[in-house]
């Protein structure tokens, strides 16, 4: 038994030893990274645009009417009176209530400052501002004269726009996909290769309103007599639409 000892302590340290070897055998060998990394085929990566030029059929008018007293109670009744005569001449200019949204309410102390001198509060100033929609653009100048007569004495801005640009933006599409089509061509013609399919397509762009544009402000309001009308050009918008794409190329 003493002799046999060694030899058995032997055959197991052998097993261990060979054990990883033959788990080494059964697992697949690592493949080179370079392997998994497939050559991607030649291809254009190019951007185009299309842009199309349409008549606005929407107006949005920004305006307000601020009010100043000696407390603020007082500066909101009188700012609340004007606002009433001011909804009252909208509605009597055909504007419906869902065209008309209050977009700000501000109440504020306003003070004097002299030098040397702790500041002096001289009052509040209430200030109520109102955007306006108007689906007929020829009601445009008719509108914003009968708010000023009626105590509008701010009007930050006018911009134009379109209730619905799905036409107008599909058009632009229309003409991105050409002009990038064309673009496309011509390189592969100075190349010297043969135009492939589009292997991906992306757009970016599309309609959004333009900024408002200053009108006139409370120290430029005239209030309209007879038939004269504050003259507004509606012009036209620019739709544009971004795309890119990438091309397979065949050499």
């Amino acid at each position: 038994m003493t002799r046999m000892l060694p030899a058995l302590m032997m055959g197991s340290a052998l097993m261990a030893v060979s054990a990883p070897a033959v788990m080494a055998q059964d697992t697949p060998a690592p493949v080179p990274m370079q392997l998994h990394a497939m050559a991607q085929a030649p291809a254009l990566n190019l951007s185009a645009s299309g842009e199309v030029r349409v008549e606005p059929d929407l107006a949005t008018i920004n305006f307000g009417v601020v009010t100043e007293a000696p407390t603020a109670a007082e500066a909101m009744r009188l700012n609340a009176e004007r606002m009433t005569e001011v909804s009252a001449a909208l509605r009597r200019a055909g504007i419906g209530e869902r065209e008309i949204q209050t977009s700000g309410l501000n109440l504020s102390a306003q003070y004097d400052y002299v030098q040397n001198e702790p500041p002096r509060l001289r009052g509040y100033q209430a200030n109520n501002r109102v955007t306006v929609r108007i689906l007929d653009l020829d009601d445009v100048g008719t509108t914003a004269d009968a708010v000023v007569a009626a105590g509008v004495n701010q009007i930050d801005g006018i911009s134009f726009g379109l209730v619905d640009p799905t036409e107008a933006e599909n058009r632009a599409r229309v003409e991105a996909v050409r002009a990038l089509q064309s673009k496309a061509q011509l390189y592969a013609q100075a190349l010297g290769v043969q135009l492939g399919g589009v292997r991906s397509l992306t757009e970016g762009g599309g309609y959004s309103p333009p900024p408002p544009m200053p009108m006139y402000a409370a120290r430029d309001a005239v209030v309209v007599t007879g038939s004269r009308v504050t003259p507004v050009e509606s012009g036209e918008l620019t739709v544009r639409v971004d795309i890119a794409g990438i091309y397979d190329i065949v050499r």
